[in-house]
């Protein structure tokens, strides 16, 4: 396992859509393992291959330790609920800052697993809060994105300074 290096905001990069994967071989397996080691060592929870400027539609997510990770390509969702929850969220490629996003409270994901079987899964809580996150930034939506232009424009402030 490797760990890659990480696109660092405001690479260009993180707000492009990516391409469907299309081919379920060792090197696809071989770059969820590497997208594995590289959002541990972030630390993170969740990691798209985006995030380290491969844009094909694979994310992993680890949300209760060694043993729970789980593989999404190619994930999108076909269902969500109309109640909101609202999470404290940040990413791998912007370090040190985080805001609250509100999204919604469940969700229903189609994806396939890492060797191309079609699977579907309902998600709540952080679960579901991380799916949507990494979805939308395989969808070319930043974090970001999600929050009113003053705490956007707060957020990106914070980060500058924090990188200086």
């Amino acid at each position: 396992m490797a760990i890659l290096p990480i696109l660092s905001y405001p690479d260009p990069r993180l707000r492009l859509p990516c391409r469907a994967v299309e081919v379920f071989d060792a090197r696809l397996a071989t770059l969820a393992e590497d997208l594995a080691a590289t959002m541990r060592a972030a630390p993170g929870i969740g990691i798209t291959a985006a995030h380290v400027g491969i844009l094909e539609r694979l994310t992993v997510i680890e949300l209760d330790g060694p043993g729970s990770l789980k593989a999404y390509v190619n994930p999108r969702i076909e269902w969500f609920s109309p109640e909101k929850q609202r999470h404290t969220e940040g990413s791998v490629s912007m370090h040190g800052v985080t805001d609250e996003v509100e999204r919604p409270a469940r969700i229903r994901v189609a994806y396939q697993d890492l060797s191309g079987a079609a699977r579907t899964e309902e998600a709540d809580g952080l679960l579901s809060v991380c799916l949507q996150h990494e979805i939308d930034q395989l969808d070319g939506i930043f974090w970001i994105d999600r929050l009113s232009r003053l705490k956007r424009e707060r957020i990106v402030k914070k980060y500058a300074k924090g990188k200086a």
